[in-house]
């Protein structure tokens, strides 16, 4: 038993001996062969941990890849949602907002002028206008308006250009911005309503375009502009998403349109009330979920901050509409519809430039002062003076910019939106007290460039082609004056 196991084991001892041999004779063989290519620094197979780490790099490198181009994705996706809900703001949402509050006679004339834009506007656009407003002008006029660089949309791809947008194509930014250019002077139309010739109208704004909305854009909003906060302006203006650019140049340009041409026939005798409310509530509704795309989609991605201006445009919008509703029914002794929905749009106009810089709770705020402000402007200041803003354009857009952008001043929170510096305070309440003036800078460069540009090319059409429609037209109506057609027909049956 002895011998057997003794046998056993010298027969484990050899098979352990010759399998380490044979398991160290490849590294045995290497190192007799000398050192390989690589450490004489020449090309050669790469070792298992050499292919290992060039896979993890290239697993990283597409992870990155695959990461940016899902941002790139969404925040692209989110960007032409934007562009659409903004142009639902111009149609269906202010045809109808404006359409249902003229006469009868008026409202396919009415909605044509805002369809003229979105037209007009769209090929202006294409040719000069956002060459103009976000073009690189590095001449002496280069903080007012832009260059033609990118006339024709030279240069406006489908790529990044890296100052104004990271993560989405130039051409949706493009297009996104079409959309404020199209809605902008389509809200003037509000105060002459019912007067103004269409062939005038088309002419008129069409020039305003290129003349007032540009240099503004440009100048809030374009690379070098005097105003721009992002970009190192000299004079940095919070203005989120078009409280100067777009309701205080549309506003105070109303109200210079609306004096110029003179009141309606029979105004303000005449009783003028809006022939289908129900048409302007739709409007205003649509206009209120359109608003999003105006305001968060100025984000430009769709991340947090995208986030923080749709919550305090919601807030803003439904504050107005309780402060309108609350006055008026104070004043008359009833709530009305029509209160209501102007309200909201008010609220809509005054959280504008701050959406992206403010907390829900400020936008509560601003939305209760800027309704119960543009209450006051449209029954008692409107009354006093006795302007005929037709739709009450400058009471809302005008007041309520003007409301808006200086409360941005107030409100505006670094925590939210650090644009001055990350640990700089932004707004008065946070300890900047000279941000409300560069804000009331930025108001007051708007109201001038509106009220002499608007003034200026009122003359212009005015001498060269007239603007107000004849006595007898007027009378008519513009739907049949101006465009040989009714919006409504009644039929009437012969006895049987």
């Amino acid at each position: 038993m002895c011998d057997r196991f003794r046998h056993l084991l010298r027969v484990c001892c050899v098979g352990s001996f010759l399998g380490l041999l044979l398991a160290a004779a490849p590294v045995l063989h290497a190192q007799a062969a000398g050192p390989g290519p690589e450490s004489h620094g020449v090309s050669g197979a790469p070792t298992t941990s050499d292919a290992r780490l060039l896979a993890l790099e290239k697993q990283n490198t597409d992870l990155k890849t695959s990461i940016a181009s899902a941002q790139t994705a969404g925040d692209n996706g989110w960007m032409l949602v934007s562009s659409a809900l903004v142009l639902m703001m111009s149609g269906p949402g202010l045809t109808l907002f404006y359409g249902g509050l003229v006469r009868r006679k008026n409202i396919l004339g009415t909605m044509m002028q805002t369809f003229a834009m979105m037209g007009v506007i769209t090929v202006l656009w294409a040719l000069v206008g956002y060459s103009l407003a976000f073009g690189e002008n590095t001449g002496h006029l280069g903080s007012v308006i832009g260059s033609f660089q990118n006339a024709l949309l030279h240069g406006v791809g489908l790529v990044p250009d890296g100052v104004y947008v990271t993560t989405i194509p130039l051409q949706t930014f493009m297009v996104y911005q079409l959309m404020f250019a199209i809605i902008t002077p389509a809200l003037i139309t509000g105060a002459f309503a019912e007067r103004m010739k269409f062939s005038s109208t088309v002419v008129f704004l069409t020039l305003w375009a290129v003349f007032v909305y540009s240099p503004m854009a440009h100048m809030v909003w374009g690379k070098g502009g005097l105003l721009n906060a992002a970009l190192g302006g000299k004079f940095p203006c919070l203005d989120f998403a078009g409280g100067t650019v777009v309701h205080v140049t549309s506003g105070v340009s109303a109200l210079v349109t609306c004096l110029y041409m003179g009141k309606r026939i029979g105004y303000p005798k005449v009783a003028m009330p809006p022939h289908s409310v129900v048409l302007s509530f739709v409007g205003a509704c649509l206009l209120w979920v359109g608003w999003f795309g105006f305001n968060a989609g100025s984000a430009l991605n769709s991340g947090s901050l995208a986030t923080s201006a749709f919550v305090t445009t919601h807030f803003a919008a439904a504050a107005a509409a309780c402060a309108w509703t609350a006055a008026e029914w104070l004043k008359t002794g009833k709530p009305t519809a029509l209160g209501a929905i102007s309200g909201c749009v008010a609220g809509l106009v005054g959280i504008t430039p701050a959406a992206g810089f403010v907390t829900p709770i400020s936008a509560l705020w601003i939305g209760l002062l800027t309704g119960a402000f543009c209450f006051s402007m449209v029954f008692f200041v409107k009354s006093k003076f006795g302007y005929d803003d037709s739709l009450d354009a400058f009471g809302v857009h005008g007041a309520g910019g003007t409301l808006g952008a200086l409360l941005t001043g107030i409100f505006a929170n670094s925590t939210i939106n650090p644009i001055l510096g990350a640990g700089k305070a932004t707004g008065l309440l946070e300890g900047n007290a000279h941000q409300l003036l560069n804000q009331a800078t930025g108001v007051a460069i708007a109201w001038v460039l509106s009220i002499v540009g608007t003034l200026i090319l009122l003359v212009v059409v005015d001498k060269t082609m007239g603007l107000r429609v004849s006595a007898a037209d007027e009378e008519e109506g513009l739907d049949l004056s101006q465009h040989g057609e009714e919006g409504y027909h009644s039929e009437f049956t012969g006895a049987h």
